[in-house]
């Protein structure tokens, strides 16, 4: 498919989503977006993998990095967009997370040709999979150059308003141990199920942080998000595990964060599986002040986990900044408002121009 850069925000959205991009297929959406973009004169365009980086070089005394994934999930019966005239909705696979956001970046390219600040776009692959794969991450660590900037911008959906920093996340396995036996005869074992019991009163007794940092209030979690235990039907268990994700603000490292979970589950074995730090709002650098201002509206901050943690272990401020509402993504009915789209488009080439 050829992508028309001149087909308006909305329409280049629809023509992104009908290019299938199900994480680690995202070739064809990758040489679709090389392509439209080699043919502007004011950008330098390279790919690295399924990654495609535009940027402009004109010497200015700052530096912008637009970022945003081509990936999607797989689709529930939405492939194909569709575009309800009377609602102004764009429907379709990756039409809210983030094809809209993608759309928007495309636009402020082709729009920017001369702009104040320098401009790099990232436009990468496997964002909606296990973070060693992710394309934003490779490039973090082989190219970190390409990042250099003095402020980030995330075009993940954020209902055309700023959210800012983002939470920590971590995964951790607390196991419990017992002695099996014949249930028949259950009092010669130990039931480690039982006494997971003790596990989950912990959890439900947990109170979380609500800390304000820049401003801005975060929310933590401690929550049991599975369970595995048992052998048989007729035999007491000896062994069971409990599965818990800790949502945790960025005022916490990582490190800290690991140690504050083994605190609440003290006298049990946690085995941690994978810990993201998160990111500080960063809210004082001059160039997100003037875009807050151009954004309008109170500053959100980010109750969950996304790419913006990446630039802001690099030490660069970053935010979220894109059309589309976080709730409808990897929905049956995945949509986004064509306002939103437009709104983001029109707000950052202002910005950048």
């Amino acid at each position: 498919m050829t992508l028309n850069l001149d087909a308006g925000a909305v329409r280049l959205a629809a023509q992104l989503v009908d290019l299938p991009s199900v994480s680690f297929d995202e070739s064809a959406i990758a040489d679709a977006v090389f392509d439209a973009l080699i043919s502007l004169p004011h950008l330098t365009v390279q790919r690295v993998r399924n990654c495609v980086i535009a940027s402009t070089r004109l010497g200015r005394d700052s530096r912008v990095v637009l970022a945003g994934h081509l990936d999607t999930v797989p689709a529930a019966g939405n492939e194909s967009a569709r575009l309800d005239e009377q609602t102004k909705t764009l429907f379709g696979l990756g039409s809210c997370d983030m094809k809209g956001g993608v759309a928007v970046m495309l636009r402020v390219l082709a729009a920017a040709s001369n702009p104040r600040r320098d401009i790099t776009a990232i436009f990468y692959d496997c964002e909606e999979v296990a973070s060693e794969h992710n394309g934003l991450g490779l490039i973090a660590r082989e190219h970190p150059e390409l990042l250099t900037c003095d402020v980030a911008i995330l075009l993940e959906p954020s209902n055309a308003g700023i959210e800012a920093g983002c939470q920590g996340t971590l995964r951790a396995i607390v196991s419990t141990s017992g002695k099996r036996a014949h249930t028949a005869r259950a009092w010669r074992g130990e039931n480690a199920i039982h006494a997971a019991g003790e596990v989950l009163l912990r959890l439900s007794k947990y109170e979380p942080r609500k800390p304000v940092i820049d401003g801005l209030q975060f929310h933590e979690g401690l929550q049991a998000v599975g369970i595995n235990g048992g052998v048989a039907g007729n035999v007491v268990p000896d062994a069971c595990e409990v599965t818990v994700n800790f949502r945790f603000a960025p005022d916490r490292t990582a490190e800290q964060a690991q140690a504050h979970v083994r605190d609440v589950f003290a006298g049990f074995d946690v085995e941690f599986t994978d810990c993201a730090a998160g990111a500080a709002p960063g809210l004082s650098q001059p160039g997100l002040v003037e875009l807050i201002d151009k954004v309008g509206g109170t500053v959100q901050p980010k109750l969950g986990w996304t790419d913006v943690a990446r630039f802001s272990a690099l030490g660069v401020p970053a935010v979220n900044f894109g059309p589309g509402d976080p709730a409808l993504a990897h929905s049956p009915d995945e949509h986004v408002s064509c306002e939103q789209i437009e709104r983001c488009e029109h707000v950052l080439v202002d910005w950048l121009t």
